[in-house]
């Protein structure tokens, strides 16, 4: 991932989203589902059109981890997504202006 500032947005990661990864950038996460999901080059489901990618971390309580990102100051998208038989979702935006999106599965 680009950053203006790699030591700010890691610490960034690391301090909201519990990311912490070694000086090499490894973290190692419980098992689980992964998804890749490609999306239409118009899509405005990642916030900005500049933006590529988007990461989406699976997190046990949803409204405990955007209330713990709305406590340390976090952009936190207002709204969630309830979606029948796979869960709920919301967004964050990192300082950089990378959405990411929090995923409670079902």
């Amino acid at each position: 991932m680009r950053a203006a500032d790699p030591v700010a947005l890691g610490a960034w990661y690391r301090d909201c989203l519990g990311l912490d990864a070694d000086d090499n950038g490894l973290w190692r996460q419980e098992a689980g589902p992964t998804v890749m999901a490609p999306f239409e080059s118009e899509t405005d489901y990642f916030g900005s059109r500049a933006q590529q990618t988007m990461i989406n971390f699976r997190v046990r309580d949803l409204d405990a981890m955007l209330a713990q990102l709305r406590a340390k100051g976090a952009d936190v998208a207002t709204a969630t997504q309830d979606m029948a038989g796979v869960g709920r979702f919301g967004w964050v935006t990192d300082p950089e202006g990378n959405r990411i999106e929090l995923w409670q599965p079902a």
